[in-house]
This record gives C-alpha cells, sequence and structure tokens, in this order.
C-alpha cells in the first residue's frame, strides 16, 4: 500500500493545500494529512481546532486521514508506516527552504522519501499568514479558503474583538 504523509501547520488550510490533496490523494492509496503541534508557533487555531477542519474540509476524499503530530516528521511517518512525503511548492523560495528539509530528512530517516507539488497557479500567491492577514482587517478571503474555513475565521476573529 502506497501510503503518503503532507505535513503542515494548515493554520489555517487553504484552497491551495486543497489542491494539493486531491491531486496527491489520486496517486496514493492512503494520505495523511499530518497536522504538526508546534507550540513554538502562534497559531490562530488550535491543533484539535485544524485537525477538525481539515475533516471536515476532506470528506470528500475517502481516502485522507487526518491526524496531529508532535517531534520529528520521520518519527511520525515510521508511526504511521509511511515512506512518503508531499510537500507543495508555491515558489522559489519554497524549494530552497523544502528542499534542506527533505535532506535534513533524509540524513534522519534514508527510507522516506519527499516528493515536490508545484502549486496550481490560480493558488500560488495564497499562504496561510496571508490569509490571517486579510481576514483580521475584514478582506474577502472567499477564493482562498473553502467557505466552512471563511466562517472559522470571521468567528475567530469576532470573538477576539470582544476580549
Amino acid at each position: 500500500m502506497l501510503k503518503a504523509v503532507y505535513p503542515g501547520s494548515f493554520d489555517p488550510v487553504t484552497n491551495g493545500h486543497i489542491d494539493i490533496m486531491e491531486r496527491c490523494s489520486g496517486f496514493v492509496e492512503e494520505l495523511i494529512v499530518a497536522v504538526l503541534d508546534n507550540p513554538a508557533k502562534n497559531s490562530l487555531f488550535t491543533v484539535d481546532e485544524r485537525v477538525q477542519q481539515l475533516k471536515e474540509v476532506t470528506k470528500h476524499m475517502p481516502n485522507v486521514k487526518v491526524k496531529s503530530f508532535y517531534g520529528l516528521l520521520v518519527d511520525f511517518c515510521r508511526q504511521v508506516d509511511a515512506k512518503l512525503v508531499i510537500r507543495g511548492l508555491r515558489a522559489v523560495t519554497d524549494f530552497e527552504y523544502e528542499f534542506k528539509m527533505a535532506l535534513g530528512n533524509k540524513k534522519l530517516d534514508d527510507n522516506i522519501e519527499t516528493i515536490f507539488i508545484s502549486s496550481s497557479t490560480k493558488y500560488m500567491f495564497i499562504s496561510s499568514s496571508s490569509i490571517k492577514e486579510i481576514a483580521m482587517f475584514g478582506g474577502s478571503v472567499d477564493d482562498m479558503v473553502p467557505p466552512y474555513i471563511k466562517d472559522q475565521l470571521t468567528e475567530k476573529f469576532n470573538s477576539r474583538e470582544e476580549i
């Protein structure tokens, strides 16, 4: 069984992320979307919220599973018995960072391979951080995230204003 892991913080998940998931789910038997629990990051959504969001927006993909992990990606891959890591690329700057990560993972576990998938051109400009900033200031993120995620962003930022 060809099993792949698509790791990320997904804070929030974007249409670009979903595009990568849909495309990759077509060539693996199981795609595990792995939500990184990184306490060093100041995330807008909790790990549990992000896992729930991803389960909601991937329910049309039966071979996609969503899990969270803490620690090294290679350890998580061993835990779920996956030998393939999927990484999406938007620009050359993404490649340099992702290439270094892939080499580090390969050094830690020679059995794990990384495949880079280019973002679809209509999503190349989208990043989770830019979406958070646009949403925080009341801009439209309609074409950048699913409606469910847009609602979650609106709710999160409205509750912050009340504090």
